[in-house]
């Protein structure tokens, strides 16, 4: 028996091209009469989580009736969207939804009959019995059958067995197989789940083998996906179970973006510190965050999560989830439970109640105590045997009249750990009952084997006390069995809180550190001797919990969740630009006889500065590393000899960066936001429009420093025309806290009076003067630019940038929209317009909403705090008639550059080398050979998490 064959608090066991697909698939998941244009109307689906979930209970349910009332709007919002149609299918076609569960193992056992026929045994599980129990919905079983058959008519009858009971085989090789299941998920996975540090050996084949394992995992994933993705329709859910098929969801959103996939984590998830010594830790965590909905057992398994995500991959944590560029993975707590009717009628049976009878006579006069567990390291039992021997060293009045029945499952009993652990219990076992045991009594039991379900049952109902010591455990539902067996008897249970049932049932329970052994044994002698009220309030309390949480209850919490995740996500991605359209862009560019460029540099031009496993860097050496793609650069180099191409590279980085790049490439430069320009072919840089004096800089820059010195790895970019804070490589959660502090600083501090603009970036905090914005310096550019050469007759417009929501008026400026004036005063309220304030549920709120704020001086109109021209509407802004070109152009094509989030552009594109790709087919389709490419430059890139500030 394996680690994931450690029953019941683990029931799993027991028991490029691809945007091009995004609309197909995306009709294609909703349900049958629905389209993307229902969609994008929005009218019908509620705005409140809470109402959502309701609505869909509501149809699965098929009434109109919930549990606490029946409120007529939801009711009758129901039947409006069930006949207009909406995100959510009608009532009559909820049963076309399919569930795919897929698991390591199937929930059967497949032997021979004496005909030489296949049958199958189901396993009675947590699981299994969960999925059992929602209604009104199909579900199909994915996983290893157990057995290892070679390619045949064997594996075919079998196949065929199988998939008649709505199981689905995956079927791999005996090495595979145990490098997979025995080598890496119970070896490595398992045991650092549970705290248990990963072993060090000094020999170099063990590296090996831990290589070898993890190849074997990632082909086993493999298997599984194709298995899957045979059997995948669209519409249906994908539900993964546990940590053996973390790196299942990548693959599957690798096939089918749009696909519903829910992951599910049985065990517990340890802390950062302790998952980041993983070697494969990132690779897990970017796997796994591709599912829609990630559940865990307890609260304190998805904030580690949570946390580790923050911590080791630099994601964005909310009270939602992990939110990685816009995308968010949703992560929540989902407390499983059991069957507890399948123990409450077992009471009834004959053969339980006669074991029951004979139990009782056999222990009468005594009080029993019980504890079933795995023989396993972390189930605590060498803990909970010497809390019961200082128990009788210090009771002796209780050494014959109390006794402990100790059930312990042998498990991996060829493994040394587990042999030198079998050997020490039951040392243990025999001191005590040597010393404090007689003739005719000993204080311990001790079994090494399993129960039949009826003799647990029977031993369960006698029981006045049950001990769970687990010293790390993802539930353990033994606590769980124990409370639904004692509706008469009312039995105390002692739990212990490193189990994630004390998350659950701690109201009732008496709660201990099985690592304090005088505590531990205090107690026992508290539940021996606790008085016949308080008993049964304790049980009340948990037996209503054990009652409501079921297994069926968990399934059907999660199943509604994960439909309701996935209808949020296409409600927040349905203003996303879509993909560019390249050979749209190429043909438009050879119809037109004027061009214009304009492109970003940070995260548009550039690559990644370090690869996703390299250590961090020091910021003055990762500095160095940055640099433009090369294909990207190659191309302007060709594309800048045509006459009829205008190239503008617009920036807020500092002229001298710049400067440095592009000093030999004949284009126009726009540095500091458009601040400095430089004409192509001169070497002298202008200003392009006046800006404050900067009196305010030394009084920020001192605040600036001041946090640099408080937060380790962040550091200050000094810029003609402002200052910025970073603190990108800094730790993130730190990192946050001082920036919202920062803020705080410098809105109440050296200047509240000073006429500038506080800008919150990716990571980042810039202090700029007030007004300066990439569409109002854009504007004044193509003004200059017309004083050189006319710029009447450009007919194409290329503008992409990883432009801040602030900046991406530089986008609607070319769509012919008017653009806030660089020196205009702004009227109204900021409390009215940024609502700042530190009540948010999400504390990241804060920095969001205080944004875009601008500090104005006291002798303007408005004294005090303002709103920043750039985020006016553009009714109140300057005409824009006045620029030399007619706007919008008659071909344009504006791109946000590696965003995933609602933007003002009409397309986007992923990073720096999709702009190359494009820029080089620009370059072929003019008859132009960039140098240095023989072929068009490859599409994946790698997200610079850069804005261009």
């Amino acid at each position: 028996m394996t680690p994931s064959d450690r029953k019941p608090e683990e029931p799993v066991e027991r028991g490029g091209p691809l945007r091009h697909q995004h609309s197909e698939e995306l009709k294609a998941s909703l349900p049958s009469g629905n389209s993307t244009s229902n969609l994008n109307a929005g009218a019908q689906v509620p705005a409140s989580r809470v109402d959502r979930l309701l609505l869909q209970r509501l149809r699965k349910s098929q009434s109109t009736t919930v549990l606490y009332g029946e409120p007529a709007e939801l009711a009758e919002r129901l039947r409006e969207d069930a006949t207009a149609g909406g995100l959510y299918p009608p009532v009559d076609g909820i049963g076309d939804q399919r569930l795919i569960v897929v698991a390591n193992r199937l929930p059967v056992s497949a032997y021979k009959d004496s005909d030489g026929g296949w049958q199958l045994q189901i396993s009675a599980g947590g699981l299994v019995s969960a999925l059992m129990g929602v209604e009104n919905i199909n579900s199909k079983w994915i996983g290893w059958p157990g057995v290892y058959i070679e390619s045949g008519p064997e594996r075919d009858a079998l196949t065929r067995a199988m998939e008649d009971e709505g199981y689905a085989p995956v079927y791999m090789d005996e090495n595979t197989c145990d490098l997979h299941y025995n080598g890496f998920c119970n070896s490595v996975l398992w045991q650092l789940f549970h705290y248990v540090p990963l072993n060090i050996d000094s020999k170099l084949s063990e590296t090996r083998t831990l290589q070898f394992q993890w190849q074997a995992h990632q082909l086993a994933n493999k298997q599984f996906a194709d298995v899957i993705l045979k059997h995948y329709r669209p519409g249906d859910i994908v539900w993964v179970q546990d940590y053996h098929l973390m790196l299942l969801p990548a693959i599957l959103k690798e096939k089918h973006p749009r696909m519903k996939v829910g992951f599910f984590l049985h065990t517990p998830f340890p802390s950062s510190e302790i998952y980041r010594t993983l070697p494969v830790r990132e690779e897990l965590l970017r796997a796994v965050l591709k599912a829609d909905l990630i559940g865990f057992h307890t609260y304190d398994y998805a904030r580690h999560f949570v946390s580790a995500c923050t911590r080791i991959l630099g994601l964005e944590g909310t009270p939602a989830g992990v939110e990685d560029n816009g995308s968010v993975t949703r992560v929540a707590a989902f407390p499983i439970g059991i069957d507890p009717d399948r123990f409450t009628s077992a009471l009834e049976a004959p053969e339980v109640r006669a074991n029951v009878a004979q139990l009782l006579n056999r222990y009468a006069g005594r009080k029993v105590m019980l504890g079933v567990d795995r023989l396993d390291m972390i189930k605590g039992i060498p803990q909970k045997l010497l809390a019961f021997e200082k128990f009788l060293e210090e009771n002796p009045d209780w050494r014959d009249k109390v006794l402990l029945v100790q059930i312990a499952v042998p498990s991996r009993t060829d493994v040394p750990e587990y042999q030198r652990l079998r050997s020490m219990v039951h040392e243990i076992v025999g001191r005590i009952n040597g010393k404090y045991g007689t003739l005719t009594h000993v204080p311990i039991y001790h079994l090494d084997r399993q129960l039949s379900f009826h003799e647990l049952v029977a031993l369960y109902a006698i029981t006045d006390v049950a001990l769970v010591t687990s010293l790390r455990d993802g539930m353990n539902l033994v606590s769980y069995e124990y409370v639904a067996c004692q509706r008469d008897n009312a039995g105390v249970l002692i739990l212990s809180e490193f189990a994630g049932a004390a998350q659950s049932l701690g109201a009732g329970a008496i709660l201990v550190n099985p690592w304090n052994i005088n505590d531990l044994a205090l107690a026992i002698e508290y539940a021996l001797t606790m008085s016949d009220k308080e008993r049964r309030e304790r049980h009340r309390q948990n037996y209503m919990h054990v009652t409501i949480h079921t297994a069926q209850t968990w399934a059907d919490t999660f199943i509604s969740e994960l439909n309701d995740t996935h209808v949020e996500a296409e409600i927040r991605t349905k203003n996303i630009p879509p993909a560019l359209d390249f050979e749209a862009a190429v043909q438009a560019y050879n119809e037109s006889k004027r061009r214009l460029l304009v492109l970003g540099y940070n995260a548009t031009l550039t690559t990644a500065v370090e690869a996703p496993r390299q250590p961090k860097k020091h910021f003055d050496q990762i500095q160095a590393m940055t640099r433009v793609n090369s294909a990207a650069y190659s191309c302007l180099v060709s594309l800048s000899k045509d006459p009829n191409v205008d190239i503008v590279i617009f920036s807020g980085s500092e002229k001298e960066r710049i400067e440095e790049v592009f000093h030999d490439l004949p284009v126009w430069l726009a540095a500091e936001n458009g601040a400095f320009i430089r004409e192509p072919g001169s070497s002298e840089w202008k200003v392009l429009f006046e800006i404050s004096s900067g009196e305010w800089k030394d009084s920020v820059q001192l605040v600036f420093e001041y946090f640099c010195e408080r937060t380790p790895r962040s550091f200050v970019e000094e810029r003609g025309t402002s200052l910025v804070w970073n603190y990108k490589y800094a730790d993130v959660e730190f990192g946050r806290i001082q920036a919202r502090d920062l803020l705080q600083h410098l809105l109440t501090g050296p200047i509240s009076n000073a006429p500038v603009d506080i800008i919150r970036g990716a990571r980042s905090i810039e202090v700029r003067p007030v007004g300066v914005s990439k569409g109002s310096s854009m504007a004044k550019l193509l003004q200059y630019m017309s004083t050189v050469h006319s710029m009447a007759n450009i007919d194409f417009a290329f503008v992409a940038g990883h432009f801040l929501g602030r900046d991406e008026d530089a986008f609607t400026l070319f769509e012919g929209e008017k653009v806030a004036p660089v020196k205009e005063e702004s009227k109204s309220s900021p409390w009215q317009e940024s609502s700042l304030y530190f009540g948010e549920e999400n504390p990241n709120q804060f920095l969001d909403k205080i944004g875009n704020l601008s500090i104005r001086t006291s002798s303007s109109r408005n004294s005090g705090l303002g709103v920043s021209p750039a985020t006016m509407s553009p009714r109140q802004s300057i005409e824009t008639e006045s620029l030399p070109l007619q706007l919008p152009p008659k071909h344009l094509f504006t791109c946000t550059v590696g965003r995933s989030f609602a933007s003002q552009a009409r397309y986007c594109l992923h990073g720096s080398n999709e702009i190359a790709f494009l820029l080089y087919h620009l370059c072929i389709s003019s008859g132009i050979k960039p140098e240095g490419l023989s072929s068009p430059p490859p599409l994946t890139d790698t997200y610079h998490e850069t804005y261009d500030i």
